[in-house]
This record gives structure tokens, C-alpha cells and sequence, in this order.
């Protein structure tokens, strides 16, 4: 599991490959994430959006952006974390992804972007 803590906020990320779901023939490789946001922090924080950089090992490079993750909001308290998995699919066996969140310090108002770490996407027995 690859972590990275940002202002008292942890993201733990764990990659998947979906084999049942890619489609080598036709250069689709999907890939799950599962994400777990804790925050040790000592304010209730919230997220508010999504970065996201995606690569190919082709040198192909895409950004997505937007509200929130997978249609949600989530507000966390000291002590409390927040789980949830998505989704990527790349066009090559190899790939990584990186971004940032934009979190609300809720005490205060002020807005705060926290690291995801960098990690990659790799078919089983690729680097074998």
C-alpha cells in the first residue's frame, strides 16, 4: 500500500488490475483503486474535489478534475477515514497515477490541497 500524509490528512491508495474486465487484444487495460483518506488531524475536515494526473508508459497523459469522489462529499472528524474505489483504464500494461485533493478546514474556512501519492498500474507479470 503507497501512503502520503499532507496536513494531519493520510491517503493510503491500493492498485488493482481487472483482468476480467481488460481486453488486451484491443490495448484496454482497467485498473481499480481503492482509496483510504484518515485524517489525524485535529479539525474536521471535508473533501471538496479531485486532480487526478493519469499517464500511459506511451507518453500519453491525461488530467481529470471534478466535485467530490464518486458522487460524495465526505466530512471527517479527528480519528475518522473515509474508503472508497474507482477506476482507470489505460491503453498500455504500464501506467501510474498522482493528484491532489481540495480539503475545507471546516473550524476555520480555509481550503487546503493534500498529496495522493504517486503509484503505478501494472499488469501481473509484467516486470517479471
Amino acid at each position: 500500500m503507497i501512503k502520503a500524509e499532507t496536513k494531519g490528512m493520510m491517503v493510503s491508495v491500493k492498485p488493482e488490475y481487472l483482468e476480467e474486465q481488460s481486453n488486451p487484444m484491443h490495448m484496454s487495460y482497467v485498473f481499480m483503486y481503492t482509496i483510504t483518506i484518515e485524517n489525524k488531524s485535529d479539525f474536521i475536515a471535508q473533501l471538496l474535489r479531485r486532480h487526478w494526473y493519469i499517464f500511459d508508459s506511451n507518453g500519453e497523459h491525461r488530467e481529470v478534475e471534478g466535485e467530490g469522489v464518486i458522487g460524495e462529499t465526505p466530512v471527517l472528524a479527528p480519528g475518522e477515514s473515509y474508503t472508497y474505489s474507482s477506476g482507470c483504464n489505460l491503453s498500455t500494461e504500464l501506467g501510474k497515477m498522482e493528484g491532489t485533493y481540495l480539503m475545507k478546514n471546516l473550524a476555520t474556512e480555509d481550503f487546503f490541497h493534500i498529496q495522493i501519492p504517486e503509484f503505478q498500474l501494472i499488469t501481473p507479470g509484467k516486470l517479471n
